[in-house]
């Protein structure tokens, strides 16, 4: 199937620099509500089957402008949600909590204190993307978010760290995929950047 992967729309959290990650979180900006319109009209055109979000506020959000547009119901999926910050919830001091998920690729077993481990965040990610492929569709989008997005990607499509890490991964950027759980996936686009290797 083809699977176009998408991070919501701007939030005040982002414009405040916090790791906002709990339920519901925090509302889309008029910015992010303009780029959810404005990604309706670039996904329109898609024959898409379906779309699934988180169970994030801003996620449902994003994703409502395209729904509307293309007349589809949203399905919530709790598995796409954002990596669980824990004991940094709401912090603007990044670096602890990205310094423990870049530690997932040597111990995944290793938890952000008071959230995820890497075997638990994969767990239930994998499984929303199993629900999202085993429902049928041809084509499918989800709208999810940035670190989630990230190291699920990188860790199915076996992309090279140092490649990734050299990407930005902006509010409603788009990441095209295609393939299925069993026989793995393969990133076909990062935005509009074409991706000719993982």
């Amino acid at each position: 199937m083809r699977l176009f992967l998408v991070r919501h729309g701007e939030t005040h959290a982002n414009v405040a620099r916090q790791l906002d990650t709990a339920v519901p979180g925090l509302d889309l900006t008029d910015t992010g509500r303009q780029q959810a319109r404005a990604l309706a009209e670039r996904l329109a055109t898609e024959d898409l089957g379906a779309i699934y979000t988180s169970d994030l506020v801003r996620a449902q959000q994003t994703a409502a402008p395209l729904a509307r547009a293309l007349g589809l119901r949203v399905v919530v999926l709790p598995g796409l949600r954002e990596i669980q910050a824990g004991d940094y919830e709401m912090s603007t001091e990044w670096g602890p909590f990205v310094d423990t998920v870049k530690r997932w690729r040597e111990d995944p077993e290793h938890a952000i204190p008071g959230g995820d481990s890497g075997i638990g965040f994969m767990a239930r990610y994998e499984a929303a993307i199993r629900r999202i492929a085993g429902d049928g569709h041809e084509s499918a989008v989800a709208v999810s978010h940035g670190a989630a997005m990230r190291v699920w990607v990188a860790a199915t499509a076996g992309l090279d760290p140092t490649w990734l890490e050299g990407r930005r991964l902006d509010n409603t950027l788009v990441l095209t995929l295609d393939g299925d759980p069993d026989a793995g996936w393969r990133l076909l686009a990062w935005g509009d950047e074409p991706v000719t290797h993982g």
